[in-house]
């Protein structure tokens, strides 16, 4: 039963799982950008990197490339529904390593009263937050 997890992160690490894709996620959360704005805000990529990581996450779905030029061709990139899902993932892996790093980041907070958010697990049925302890993989007793 520990393969369906497994799974699952395998997918995910095939479809965004590299380090540069990542960032490129992160940058287009925050809204469509150019392939030069990218590069400026990704500071370190070369550009061949960067072009290949925009093909792969547009053949997986994870972004859109629009044209606004067609002499020379020039996209700009958005996320799609899928790539917006991600939002939350990345967030935490952005805390995390934050956290890892000695690095104070509380990461996003609510807007109505500058608290830090915290991400839980979350039952509708029983409608409340869960613990990792009491949640557990489908399929394990």
């Amino acid at each position: 039963m520990q393969e369906q997890a497994v799974d699952g992160l395998d997918t995910a690490l095939a479809r965004i799982g590299d380090r540069w894709s990542l960032l490129i996620v992160n940058a287009l959360l925050g809204g469509a950008m150019r392939f030069n704005e990218l590069q400026e805000v990704l500071g370190a990529i070369a550009s061949s990197v960067l072009t290949q990581r925009l093909r792969h996450l547009e053949g997986q779905r994870i972004l859109v490339a629009t044209p606004y030029s067609a002499r020379p061709p020039r996209y700009s990139y958005a996320l799609t529904a899928s790539g917006r899902e991600l939002a939350g993932a990345v967030r935490l892996l952005a805390r995390w390593g934050s956290q890892q790093a000695g690095v104070a980041d509380d990461g996003p907070v609510h807007y109505e009263c500058g608290t830090a958010l915290e991400a839980r697990w979350y039952c509708p049925t029983c409608q409340r937050s869960v613990s990792d302890e009491e949640g557990r993989e489908p399929g394990f007793i």
